[in-house]
């Protein structure tokens, strides 16, 4: 039985760094033995901090001449947040004596179900699983809150909670009578089982060694350092170890010169003014850093004024004058009006600086900067600090360009692994229904048939590719099997459809189907692709590891899922496994979230991303509990977490040297500073521009900036020889090659063309849009000249159903293109003057030793034998003016083909050139037709006798000019010509357009 004894409680000031002060107390006291350090019990709140107290003791050995040392034994109290269960001390293996606790993971899908029964009771549906299982992993971290403290079910029918809930809004009480049902439901099927919540096991853990304890002390000390979880349980374990004949209680921070008033400030936490009356008010200052350690003195039944000093002996690690600073800095309203009278030296943050980049990529990359600069000096240790975790591996990027291999200790989500993403990609497959873009991202994933035939895999993925690149074809896997038929590679694709046929299957699955029988059907295709690679590596074991649990539990809770949800379920799960190398990186760098932070030490401490909803977090609401009853069941505010986001940042204030950054823009827009940085700059008031750090950013802006300035890049005018000049001119490259040379000098001479991309878009893809028309158009007139009445809508529609065409597109697109072929077909029978010849007719014709060549939509001959050139544009059509200025000469010279007698088969002058466009007209109806020459009241264009001289013109002088002279290939060479931008890239465009913004461009006509 324990003697009575007064708590001994301790404190260690943040500025003194806590593991390092913590070991310098602890070997002076407990090493005098040759085994007395290693008696001693060091209770540790995670793995991460009996990390950090390790190196500690080694440190503080080495600097003081050890030969060898015997640790202490270290026990983890386990933080879920972490994935961290309890150590052997409190959880010893083959211990009956508590209920097994449930897996979390089987939780999670038995609440779902019993979540779509109540709702389902409440006249609610959830149709969409991935839904109801976020929201039954909400519930979950909700029960576990509660039952952490120590809160039942029956605490839902006490009368405080009752009256609560019956002022809130009508969705509230709803949402509290949902969270009571499953409440009820989850804990009868619990006891069915004979299980328990892991929370309500733990507290019992702690419950059952606080007695045992209290009962039969241990005989060798107990110290338990860096515990500030207020759980009641595990306040009462730290009670009754702080009255051990050799215990002691350690907390980190607690701030001992904080007045009294701004003490009582923080709220009732947790003990109430009278017997019965509630442990927290509305006005609980839970924001506050301090917080959460008062509320643990309160549960512990220890006042703050028999909290003493940790004695030790090991030099400060930060100067103490911040401390007073920080103090300051975090008060309470009415007590932060002493910042009013706060002498400057109180307000003093020395060695701490303050750095704004502009984006979050110029904040990666400065902090890298920082870290770089850092390791030059021999045995300083630096850390980042930041809950950011895309920040965090944006420096671990950067610090890649020095070889630093930063220990992250969050890891990797697992969805963001090759091994994670290869299989999250197969789920997709399914929602995207075999989409080219999804199907090539599987099939050339690095995981895949890697046992030596990898080159020839790609080299046939290649050609489908190309084949698939435009528009969406038809959903389904039965699609593709046409590219790779025109690829040449139906062998190939035949293997491929054998490997990937159990999701095929699976696909065409409508009912809902087991979650494991799901996973069965992507693990066996992923062997199928990959092999063993998929679980070879650490993200592969996590990724196995996951599967399998998954399979157990869903098949023993009965999960049973819709096919399309599949793909999201799995990455929320995922989402939630990180996965870390199996080695340490670089033993002076760590980057920590804020969790991983606690109890660590560092030299240098940059505390990334101090920008509000990211530090601290944006509260959120439980989507059933609103906030008042949670606080009339007992339990701290949505706020609590604030505070300890809050306690966090004081701590790493404290190191000897403070980095706090933020970026003025993230990925989704601007940014606002963090309440804590607005603080930190009010606080330190008119010397805050001292704190600032600006060379820092142009360091690391001249790393990606050559050490002599460049010279700029000059207008490109490529001037082939006379042999690769000699190139045939097409009828659509003519005024291109006049008004910009060096697109004609990449497309004809060069040969590059532009290619599609995958899953593009269709509106804007008007090359693929201009060719459906024209096929269709081809086909009708084609038949209507072979003595078939062909009806062109019947003919539309027909091509279409042919055309492997995604149905979006088919539907969307379908209903415009028939207005404008009805147009079409009225206009070509009603106009009794001239009858259709020729459709995509080829014609060429040598001029002046150079081969012209075209291809005419449409060629008409009139009664009188004359012919009239007709032009399909599914856009707006080039106007007259534009064509004098010969930006568009494809009509022109298609009649001088004719005139030349280029066309086999006809013959006759051409005299009508016209435009039958399928956009809207004036009147908004869809196709009209123009003519690109000066006739009626038109008062811009080419009269007709001067149409085919001025193209005769254009034509001669590039011959003269290009394929025949010498003449430079000029990148836009007129500004003003209309042209495609498909080459911009290749002629450097940005780097030299401004400086040649205000040449005068030469005269094309």
């Amino acid at each position: 039985m324990i003697e009575t004894k007064k708590p001994e409680v301790y404190s260690i000031a943040a500025h003194r760094g806590f593991a390092d002060a913590l070991v310098s107390g602890i070997l002076p006291r407990y090493s005098k033995k040759h085994v007395g350090l290693a008696e001693l019990t060091l209770i540790l709140p995670s793995a991460r901090a009996a990390m950090s107290v390790r190196e500690s003791f080694i440190r503080y050995a080495g600097m003081n001449g050890f030969d060898g040392l015997l640790m202490p034994r270290m026990v983890m109290v386990g933080d879920h947040d972490l994935d961290q269960s309890l150590g052997s001390l409190f959880d010893p293996m083959g211990d009956s004596s508590t209920l097994p606790a449930t897996n979390p993971l089987r939780r999670c899908f038995e609440i779902g179900n019993i979540l779509r029964e109540v709702l389902k009771k409440e006249g609610q549906k959830v149709d969409d699983e991935a839904t109801l299982l976020r929201l039954a992993k909400q519930f979950g971290d909700t029960l576990d809150r509660l039952l952490a403290e120590g809160i039942s079910f029956q605490d839902f029918f006490s009368d405080r909670v009752i009256g609560t809930n019956q002022a809130l809004a009508k969705h509230w009480q709803d949402g509290t009578r949902i969270f009571a049902m499953t409440y009820a439901n989850w804990q009868a099927k619990l006891k069915q089982r004979g299980e328990v919540d892991l929370a309500v096991r733990r507290n019992q853990l702690f419950e059952q060694t606080s007695r045992r304890w209290h009962a039969n002390p241990p005989k060798s000390p107990v110290i338990a350092a860096g515990v500030t979880g207020a759980a009641p349980s595990l306040a009462k374990l730290l009670r009754t170890i702080s009255v051990l004949p050799e215990g002691s209680v350690i907390l980190p921070d607690l701030d001992l010169t904080m007045p009294n008033e701004a003490w009582l400030e923080l709220g009732l936490a947790g003990q109430p003014k009278e017997r019965g009356g509630p442990t927290f008010s509305q006005n609980e200052a839970s924001t506050h850093p301090q917080y959460h350690l008062k509320l643990l003195l309160n549960r512990m039944g220890v006042a703050r004024e028999e909290v003493r000093d940790w004695p030790q002996k090991y030099a400060d690690a930060a100067d103490p004058q911040r401390s007073h600073a920080i103090s300051s800095l975090f008060l309470p309203p009415k007590a932060s009006q002493i910042w009013a009278n706060l002498p400057s030296e109180k307000r003093a943050m020395p060695r701490l600086k303050i750095l704004e980049c502009s984006t979050i990529e110029e904040e990666a990359q400065t902090i890298a900067v920082i870290i770089r600069e850092a390791l030059e000096q021999p045995e300083k240790r630096v850390s980042l600090v930041t809950p950011d975790r895309g920040l965090a591996r944006r420096v671990s990027q950067h610090l890649e360009r020095w070889d630093i291999n930063a220990d992250d200790s969050a890891g990797l989500p697992l969805s963001l692994t090759p091994a994670g993403r290869f299989f999250l990609q197969i789920a997709e497959l399914i929602n995207e229904n075999f989409a080219p873009v999804q199907l090539i991202a599987v099939l050339s994933h690095p995981l895949v048939k890697n046992e030596g035939r990898r080159g020839e895999w790609l080299k046939a993925l290649r050609i489908l590719e190309r084949k698939l690149r435009g528009p969406r074809p038809a959903p389904g896997i039965q699609s593709i099997s046409k590219y790779a038929e025109k690829g040449g590679i139906s062998d190939w694709w035949k293997e491929v459809e054998e490997l990937i046929s159990p999701i095929s299957a699976l696909a065409a699955r409508t009912q809902r189907v087991g979650f494991a029988d799901a996973l069965d059907v992507l693990a066996e295709v992923s062997e199928n692709l990959a092999g063993s690679d998929i679980w070879a590596k650490e993200d592969g074991r996590a990724l196995s590891s996951l599967i399998d649990e998954i399979r157990y539990h869903s098949r023993e809770a009965g999960a049973v899922i819709s096919v399309l949800s599949l793909h999201q379920i799995l990455r929320d799960i995922m989402n939630e496994v990180a996965v870390r190398p199996p080695y340490r990186g670089h033993p002076r760098v760590s980057i920590y979230g804020l969790l991983e932070a606690r109890m660590t030490n560092a030299d240098v401490v940059i505390c990334g991303a101090l920008n509000e909803s990211t530090w601290p977090r944006s509260l959120k609401a439980h989507g059933l509990l609103a906030p008042a009853i949670l606080r009339a069941l007992g339990m701290p505010g949505p706020e609590f977490t604030t505070g300890l986001a809050a306690h966090d940042l004081a701590s790493a204030l404290s190191a000897p040297k403070v980095v706090l950054t933020r970026s003025l823009r993230d990925m989704d827009g601007p940014t606002i500073p963090s309440r804590f940085l607005t603080r930190v700059e009010a606080l330190i008031g008119e010397k805050v521009e001292e704190h600032r750090l600006t060379d820092v950013k142009e360091w690391a802006a001249s790393l990606d900036r050559s050490a002599e300035k460049s010279e700029t890049y000059p207008r490109p005018q490529p001037c082939p020889s006379s042999d690769l000049r000699k190139v045939p001119i097409k009828v659509t490259g003519l005024d291109r090659l006049l008004g910009d040379p060096f697109q004609f000098y990449a497309q004809e001479i060069l040969r590059l063309k532009k290619i599609d991309r995958l899953d593009a878009d269709p509106e804007r893809d008007f090359a693929w849009k201009g060719k459906m028309i024209h096929d269709i158009l081809e086909q009708w007139h084609k038949e209507n000249l072979e003595g078939n009445d062909a009806n062109l809508l019947t003919v539309g529609k027909e091509f279409l159903r042919n055309a492997n065409l995604h149905p979006l597109v088919s539907r969307l697109w379908s209903p415009r293109i028939f207005k404008a072929l009805s147009w079409i077909s009225e206009t070509v029978q009603n106009d009794k003057d001239r009858s259709v010849v020729a459709v995509e007719h080829d014609g060429k014709i040598n001029f002046s030793g150079v081969t012209v060549y075209g291809r005419a939509d449409r060629i008409d001959i009139s009664q009188d034998g004359s012919l009239t050139i007709v032009d399909y544009k599914t856009g707006k059509p080039p106007s007259a003016a534009q064509v004098a200025k010969g930006y568009a000469l494809q009509l022109g010279i298609l009649g001088l083909i004719a005139e030349g007698g280029g066309f086999d088969g006809l013959s006759g002058q051409a005299v009508g050139f016209e435009y039958w466009s399928l956009s809207k007209n004036k009147d908004g109806q869809f196709g009209f037709r123009d003519q690109p020459i000066k006739w009626g009241k038109r008062r811009t264009g080419l009269p007709m006798e001067e149409f085919l001289p001025k193209h005769r013109a254009y034509l001669s002088k590039a011959i003269d000019y290009y394929i025949k002279g010498k003449e430079p290939f000029t990148a836009r060479l007129n500004p003003d010509y209309p042209g495609y931008n498909d080459y911009d890239q290749l002629m450097r465009l940005e780097e030299w357009q401004v400086k040649f913004a205000t040449d005068i461009p030469k005269d094309i006509s």
